[in-house]
């Protein structure tokens, strides 16, 4: 076993301990990856909705959800964006996601399709992301479709959540595969947590011996 210079032996014995629950962590997100991965295929998509989108020439062009898959790519992976058209700015918290994700989008779209769907108006949405550089994501507007509605993006009173939903084709129909649900299951701190897998910040901040903390949130500018 590595040890860092001047450490003492009780820092290497409790570093030890930790260690073998970091292992068994890593052995259960692989496990559960796993059982993700063998899901039956879910619920076929009784629509092919229609969003909408900014082309290359500035014109609003209409996209079908069976379009959003490219050549070989049978998974779409969908990021509910909590940007409704009732609310004033967009939500924070899914901000902070995406500016990571449109950085890792081209990585993410060699293997799979990737888009980012929100409740408002296409010129709307573009209005805050260009001013953000979101250049690489796909950004989609269902401000005229029961997408969010459908797959709990947005409940009853017309509040928008953050859902990842990923669909699959297969044999010419578009399935249901799996959705974040943790989000409607708190912890005991009242944290849904379901984003973590696509959201490393608190990650980051768990390996620090602040912690995550419970009364930091990102903000749109500092």
């Amino acid at each position: 076993m590595k040890h860092f210079k001047n450490e003492s032996r009780e820092y290497r014995e409790a570093r030890d301990r930790l260690l073998r629950s970091e292992i068994a962590l890593r052995e259960q997100i692989e496990a559960v990856a796993r059982e993700r991965r063998e899901l039956p295929m879910g619920g076929r998509v009784a629509e092919d909705y229609t969003f909408e989108e900014m082309a290359t020439d500035g014109s609003v062009r209409s996209v079908k959800l069976s379009e959003l898959f490219g050549p070989g790519k049978d998974s779409l992976i969908v990021y509910g964006y909590m940007y409704g058209p009732n609310m004033k700015t967009p939500c924070t918290s899914c901000t902070s996601i995406i500016d990571g994700l449109n950085a890792s989008a081209p990585h993410v779209t060699q293997r799979t399709n990737l888009v980012i769907v929100a409740k408002s108006p296409i010129q709307r949405i573009l209005e805050f992301t260009r001013a953000r550089g979101w250049n690489k994501i796909r950004i989609l507007s269902s401000s005229k479709n029961t997408y969010n509605k459908d797959y709990f993006a947005e409940d009853e009173k017309e509040s928008q959540d953050p859902m990842v939903n990923v669909f699959v084709k297969k044999d010419g129909a578009i399935h249901h595969f799996w959705g974040s649900e943790l989000l409607h299951v708190k912890n005991h701190l009242g944290d849904q947590r379901h984003a973590d897998m696509i959201w490393p910040l608190w990650n980051l901040f768990d390996m620090t011996p602040e912690g995550r903390g419970t009364d930091w949130y990102p903000k749109l500018s500092y």
